[in-house]
C-alpha cells in the first residue's frame, strides 16, 4: 500500500499545518469524535466545506480538558472563529445507557476507548475557548447543540435546560444539516462581517440583549415561546412550546421563534429549504481521503469507521416522525436524495480501497428505502405542517416509488468490482405494505423487494415494527403491528420462492410513553407466535428535542396536552423489559406471578404454557437484535 501525504488530511498538528506553507490558520474546528475523512464524519464534511470555499483549517480531535489545555492552545488564535462540535453524537447519549449507566466504549475513538469526551462536550469545550480566547467567535453544530438550541429537557440530570448557548457561552448555533448556513456565514466572515451583525441566515440560532430591539429580517413572521422561566414553572406550556419548534422546523415557509431567557432572547431563524441534488452532490463529491488520520494508526481501529469505511449514504432526512426518533428534527423531514452518479462515483472510490473485498456493506441513508420519495405536487409540500408524511396515514401527495433505488442498486450490482452490495440500514416495512400504502400504483414495491431480497440482504433484514399495542404505536406515529405481519408474509413467500434462509430481525422499544406492562407482556406473546425469541430489546431514552421526551418529562402529550403514562422507576422499567425474556428460565417465575396479579391468565398460557408443557417446543429461528439506528 502506497502511504499518503499527510497534507492530504486536514491538519491536526502545527507541524503539519507548516508542511502546508501556511503562517496561520483561519478556522479551528474543535471536535468530540477522532478525526475520520469520510462523508459520514460531520467534521470532516464541514472542514472539507471549508476548505473548498478557501480556508485553512485545522482540527483539534478530542483535546484533553483536564490538562494544562495545551490542545486548545496548539494552533492559536484563528483569523476567524472556532467551531465546536461534540461529534457524531449528543456526548450523553454516546456516555450512557438508557438506566444512566456509563458505557465501557466510544465508537468513535481509536481502539473503541472510552474517556476521550467530556459530559455535555460542546459546554466545556467552548467554555474553555472563552477562557483562553474571549475575544474570539464560537460557532456550535452537530447534533448535540442543533437538538439542545432551545429549552429542553435533560434526562440525564432530570431538569429542564436552557439553550445550549447559554451555558455554552457562543456566539451563535447552526442546527440540522450545516452545509447551507455555513456556506453564508463563510461568505459574510470573508467580508468582514461580525458575527453579531450576521442575524438574517437561515437556520441559525443566536441570544440578543433582551433591552435592544429585535430588527425584522427577510419578511419573517416571528412566533414567541414560553419563556425558559415559564417553562420551568409550568411543564404544560414547556410540552405546548414542543409542537411549535417541531412544527417550525419541518415547514419549507418557517416562521422565526424567539423565546425570553433571563435577560436575553433566544432567536431561531427559519431553515433552508431541504438540499437539492446539485447541493447534496457537492458535498458528497469533496476530495476525502475517507480513511482516519494517520495518527491513531496505533492505537487500535476507530470502531464507527470500520463499521461504514464499505457503506454508501445515498440520502438524508426521514419523513416517518416517529416520536423518539432525532433523525428528522437534525437532518428534516424532506429527503435530499443524492445523484445516481455521484453514488455511483463514491462506489468506485470505494473499490480503490485497499481493503476492499468486493462487499459493500450498507447502501443506504436514516431508513434505506426513501431514495429520491418527495412530494409530487411540491405546492402542497410547501404549505405541509404535519410532522409526517406517513403518519397516521401515507400521504396522497407523497411519490413512494422505489423505482429509482431498484434501478440504482442494479447499476451498483453491475461493476465488476462488487460482488455483492448489502443494505445494512433498517428498511421502512410498512412503505412495501400495500394495504399501507396505496401509492403502489405500477407495482414497483414488489419489484423493490424482490430486488432486495433476493440480492442485498446479508444474512438477515432490519425492520422497526417498534412495538405491538396500537395504542402504544399511535403515539409513537408508527403503523398499526398488523402491517408488519402482512410483511411478514410478503419476505417469507420470497424467501420460500428462492430457497433463502434470511430471518427478519424487528427491534422494538420497551418503557416508551403510552406503553404499560401489559402491552409489553402482549409484544412477548405476539413474537413469540409469529416465530421469533429475541435476544434484546430497547429501553427508551428521552432524547432532547423529540416527542417521547417531552411526554416523559412533562406527562402529556405536547399535541393535545392531554396525559400519557409512561414508565419511570427502574422497577417499572426492568418490568416491562423482562417479559421480553420470557424464553429463559430465570424469569419464568416472575412473569407468571406477576401476569396472575394483572389478571391475565390468557397471556401466561401464550408465553409459557400451561406447566406440563413450558418446556417443549422453540420458536421457529433466533434473531438477535443490538442496537437501532440514530436516535
Amino acid at each position: 500500500m502506497i502511504e499518503r501525504p499527510i497534507t492530504d488530511w486536514l491538519p491536526l498538528t502545527m507541524k503539519e499545518v507548516e508542511k502546508r506553507g501556511w503562517d496561520e490558520v483561519d478556522i479551528v474546528l474543535v471536535s468530540g469524535d477522532a478525526y475520520v475523512d469520510h462523508p459520514a464524519f460531520g467534521t470532516a464534511v464541514i472542514g472539507r466545506i471549508m476548505e473548498s470555499e478557501g480556508f485553512r483549517v485545522a482540527i483539534i480531535a478530542q483535546p484533553n480538558w483536564k490538562d494544562d489545555l495545551r490542545d486548545f492552545k496548539k494552533f492559536g488564535k484563528p483569523k476567524y472563529f472556532f467551531g465546536v462540535t461534540a461529534g457524531c453524537m449528543d456526548s450523553m447519549v454516546n456516555h450512557y445507557t438508557a438506566n444512566k449507566r456509563l458505557r465501557s466504549n466510544d465508537s468513535y475513538t481509536p481502539g473503541g476507548e472510552a474517556g476521550f469526551r467530556p459530559d455535555y462536550a460542546t459546554i466545556v469545550y467552548t467554555n474553555i475557548l472563552k477562557e483562553l480566547y474571549p475575544d474570539v467567535p464560537v460557532l456550535l453544530g452537530g447534533i448535540e447543540a442543533s437538538l439542545r438550541r432551545v429549552t429542553h429537557y435533560d434526562y440525564w440530570q432530570d431538569q429542564l435546560m436552557p439553550s445550549i448557548l447559554v451555558d455554552a457561552r457562543a456566539d451563535m448555533l447552526v442546527y440540522g444539516m450545516g452545509e447551507q448556513p455555513l456556506r453564508e456565514i463563510l461568505k459574510l466572515a470573508r467580508k468582514g462581517v461580525p458575527f453579531s451583525s450576521m442575524r438574517n441566515i437561515n437556520q441559525v440560532a443566536f441570544l440578543h440583549d433582551g433591552n435592544a430591539e429585535l430588527r425584522d429580517y427577510n419578511n419573517w413572521s416571528t412566533v414567541e415561546l414560553a419563556s425558559h422561566e415559564e417553562c420551568l414553572r409550568d411543564k404544560i406550556k414547556y410540552a405546548a412550546n414542543f409542537k411549535i419548534v417541531e412544527v417550525e422546523s419541518n415547514k419549507w415557509q418557517a416562521n422565526r421563534i424567539t423565546q425570553q431567557v433571563g435577560d436575553q432572547i433566544l432567536v431561531i431563524n427559519p431553515p433552508f429549504k431541504t438540499m437539492d441534488e446539485a447541493e447534496i452532490d457537492k458535498s458528497f463529491d469533496l476530495p476525502y481521503t475517507r480513511l482516519p488520520h494517520p495518527k491513531y494508526k496505533k492505537r487500535g481501529t476507530i470502531p464507527a469507521y470500520e463499521m461504514i469505511k464499505f457503506s454508501v449514504n445515498m440520502h438524508r432526512g426521514c419523513f416517518g416522525g416517529c416520536s423518539f426518533c432525532t433523525i428528522s428534527a437534525h437532518q428534516g423531514k424532506f429527503i435530499a436524495s443524492r445523484s445516481e452518479k455521484s453514488v455511483l462515483k463514491e462506489v468506485d472510490e470505494i473499490t480503490k480501497h485497499p481493503e476492499f473485498k468486493g462487499y459493500i456493506s450498507d447502501l443506504g441513508g436514516p431508513s434505506a428505502n426513501m431514495y429520491k420519495m418527495k412530494g409530487k405536487d411540491e405546492s402542497i409540500c410547501a404549505r405541509c405542517q404535519s410532522p409526517s408524511c406517513i403518519h397516521p396515514v401515507i400521504c396522497s401527495n407523497l411519490d413512494t416509488s422505489h423505482k429509482p433505488l431498484t434501478e440504482l442498486y442494479r447499476k451498483v450490482d453491475a461493476n465488476p468490482n462488487i460482488k455483492k452490495a448489502f443494505v445494512g440500514s433498517g428498511v421502512r416495512y410498512d412503505l412495501l405494505v400495500d394495504d399501507f400504502n396505496k401509492n403502489n400504483e405500477d407495482g414497483n414495491h414488489d419489484e423493490y423487494m424482490e430486488q432486495l431480497t433476493t440480492r442485498h440482504v446479508s444474512g438477515r433484514l432490519k425492520v422497526a415494527p417498534e412495538h405491538t399495542s396500537d395504542d402504544t404505536l399511535r403515539i409513537m406515529r408508527k403503523p398499526s403491528f398488523k402491517y408488519f405481519k402482512l410483511f411478514k408474509k410478503k419476505y417469507d413467500q420470497i424467501q420460500e420462492k428462492h430457497n433463502l434462509k434470511q430471518p427478519l430481525i424487528p427491534y422494538f422499544i420497551s418503557s416508551h410513553p403510552g406503553c404499560e406492562e401489559q402491552d409489553m407482556a402482549n409484544l412477548a406473546a405476539e413474537t413469540k407466535d409469529l416465530g421469533f425469541q429475541l435476544e434484546q430489546v430497547q429501553d427508551f431514552t428521552p432524547t432532547p428535542m423529540t416527542v417521547a421526551e417531552v411526554i416523559y418529562y412533562s406527562g402529556v402529550h405536547p399535541y393535545t396536552l392531554k396525559p400519557v403514562k409512561t414508565a419511570k422507576t427502574r422497577d417499572e422499567k426492568q418490568a416491562q423489559n423482562r417479559y421480553f425474556f420470557w424464553y429463559k428460565p430465570e424469569y419464568k417465575d416472575w412473569i407468571r406471578n406477576r401476569l396472575h396479579k394483572l389478571n391475565r391468565p390468557d397471556l401466561v398460557e401464550r408465553l409459557l404454557g400451561s406447566p406440563k408443557k413450558e418446556n417443549a417446543g422453540k420458536s421457529k429461528f433466533t434473531g438477535n437484535y443490538s442496537g437501532k439506528k440514530k436516535r
